[in-house]
């Protein structure tokens, strides 16, 4: 079941992000295995503005988070737990933020992700996302710097895309 998050699903959701990042390992972004989790912090406002769903089958497995920014839905984080991953828990929250993007006034979603694993643009890309350049006129300031703020944190900009698609 996907559900909105509730203030007592904050402190399990590092651990699933955590457990999803082990997915990481021995790829080009193993780097995430060892990385900090999402801040209580981006959770608490990500619960406040009602941009934080949880996949709960018995418990917290999976969530997405995102954030209004002048129109646009913009995920930060989808982690699932290598316990439920493959059973299309990514995809029911990822419809759950595509449902939702028009209730917080968002016409599209937005993401950067790496463009080369299996799991992270094609899988985006299935949903309707599509790749866009961040010299793109479409795209706003604020999400066309994404980029250079994802370099300047040591992430290869050559693998890295931001994707699109309305809501």
């Amino acid at each position: 079941m996907i559900r909105h998050a509730l203030p007592a699903d904050l402190p399990l959701l590092p651990a699933i992000e955590a457990s999803a990042a082990t997915l990481f390992a021995g790829t080009a972004m193993a780097h995430v295995v060892d990385s900090a989790t999402t801040s209580i912090d981006a959770l608490e406002r990500g619960l406040a503005q009602g941009s934080l769903w949880v996949a709960d089958d018995g418990g917290p497995c999976g969530f997405l988070l995102a954030t209004a920014e002048q129109g646009w839905l913009h995920i930060f984080e989808l982690s699932v737990a290598r316990a439920a991953q493959g059973r299309g828990v990514g995809a029911a929250l990822l419809a759950a933020a595509i449902a939702g993007a028009p209730a917080l006034a968002c016409e599209r979603l937005s993401l950067t992700t790496d463009r080369l694993l299996a799991w992270n643009a094609p899988f985006y890309a299935r949903h309707g996302f599509v790749e866009m350049a961040a010299n793109d006129p479409a795209l706003p300031d604020w999400l066309a710097a994404m980029a250079q703020r994802e370099a300047d944190s040591g992430l290869d900009l050559a693998r890295r895309c931001i994707m699109v698609r309305s809501a």
